[in-house]
């Protein structure tokens, strides 16, 4: 495990890596406040019971529907006018540089792709949304691959998002590196039989990536760089 807590790096890279896949909330985007702001919004507008924000904030990662249904156990139909409640205000809220990138995202981003690595996103956030960002970031041209939540039947902590980027590329599982800053990111590289990172800097702490199962933890995401090499 690379454990930049730690500063120690142990080989367990057998093959070289040729596929990033990367999550997007937490990890490349700075998002938690407008999100939490965003689900503290939809909750006081639909007069659902008071959610802290920790509360909020454990459920980044999943796709809002299973986040709602989570927080406040409701069926799906009510999950589903909670989601677009949730839509609605969060276009309101998300004007531009609401969200910045975490320190380092850009350049490694491009660097990465400039050493030939694939590099992708599989997001619980809406495939439209996700071009919005990446534009705003300029890493049209360094991002070759996008799936969001309107992508994938079923989603995080599912493996199908990782599963469906490797059939695109024709990759093995163990020649993709899943990068993320929650456990359900790790989980769902976990299950494809991919290696994975997690990020310490996001919504997830250090302990539940470790306890999902990460490769590596790192606290920069530039990283990514040492362990691809």
């Amino acid at each position: 495990m690379f454990d930049t807590e730690k500063g120690v790096l142990m080989d367990r890279l057998e093959k070289k890596i040729k596929l990033v896949i990367l999550d997007f909330d937490g990890t490349m985007g700075d998002t938690q406040q407008l999100i939490l702001d965003t689900f503290q919004a939809t909750i006081e507008a639909l007069h659902l019971p008071l959610r802290s924000r920790e509360a909020c904030a454990s459920t980044i990662g999943l796709p809002l529907v299973q986040a709602f249904i989570s927080l406040f156990n409701i069926d799906k139909a009510e999950a589903e006018k909670c989601r677009d409640t949730y839509h609605n205000i969060f276009d309101q809220l998300n004007v531009k540089g609401a969200v910045v990138p975490f320190p380092c995202v850009i350049e490694t981003i491009k660097e990465l792709s400039a050493r030939g690595y694939i590099v992708t996103i599989a997001s619980s956030r809406g495939r439209g949304s996700l071009e919005n960002y990446v534009a705003e970031f300029d890493l049209k041209n360094d991002i070759q691959f996008l799936l969001g939540v309107d992508d994938t039947v079923k989603h995080k902590p599912d493996p199908e998002p990782v599963l469906k980027t490797l059939t695109h590329f024709g990759i093995k599982a163990d020649e993709a590196i899943i990068v993320g800053d929650t456990k359900f990111d790790i989980l769902m590289g976990v299950r494809a039989g991919s290696l994975t990172c997690g990020v310490d800097y996001g919504n997830g702490t250090r302990d539940e990536l470790k306890a999902a199962g990460a490769t590596y933890i790192i606290s920069s995401f530039s990283d990514l760089l040492k362990l691809v090499g």
